[in-house]
């Protein structure tokens, strides 16, 4: 386990299926902490929560939620939806150690590669994602008629 610095333990599990509403609850009543002024409800849509949870991480320091990644495995690709951080402890190998547990899952279940994707403005995602070792490149339309996004990829030796 990591040390966090409030000097707890920060312990990465899976979530599971009924733990996903009080954890989407909680990132929803506290989303300032995770994302700050940015509204990021449409991406938590409920479904990611419940249908998604056998391919989703938390990270936990106590009973506090402090990271999460929702993602899905579809061999050969492990697609991460959102990995998001509080504020108060990034830099500090939580989102690390979320994509750690999601890459040992989804090549447990076939993948080859993963990929995500964010906003061209988003440059603290795009330079955490280079850091991890994924290659990004801006593709147009991405999201829809004039709405370009960086899709990361990161093949699995």
């Amino acid at each position: 386990m990591g040390t966090t610095r409030r000097g707890g333990q920060v312990e990465v599990t899976r979530l599971g299926v009924d733990d996903g509403p009080a954890v989407l609850g909680e990132v929803l009543g506290n989303t300032s902490a995770f994302w700050g002024d940015r509204d990021t409800r449409q991406l938590h849509h409920p479904v990611w929560w419940r249908q998604f949870a056998d391919d989703a991480f938390v990270a936990h320091d106590g009973d506090e939620v402090v990271g999460y990644l929702l993602g899905v495995t579809r061999a050969p690709i492990g697609y991460v939806h959102l990995i998001a951080t509080r504020h108060d402890r990034r830099g500090l190998g939580v989102g690390r150690r979320l994509y750690a547990a999601f890459t040992g899952h989804a090549r447990e279940r076939g993948a080859v590669e993963l990929q995500a994707i964010t906003t061209t403005a988003n440059t603290g995602s795009i330079r955490f994602h280079e850091r991890l070792g994924f290659t990004a490149r801006v593709v147009d339309d991405y999201a829809g008629p004039g709405e370009p996004r960086v899709l990361f990829s990161l093949p699995l030796q």
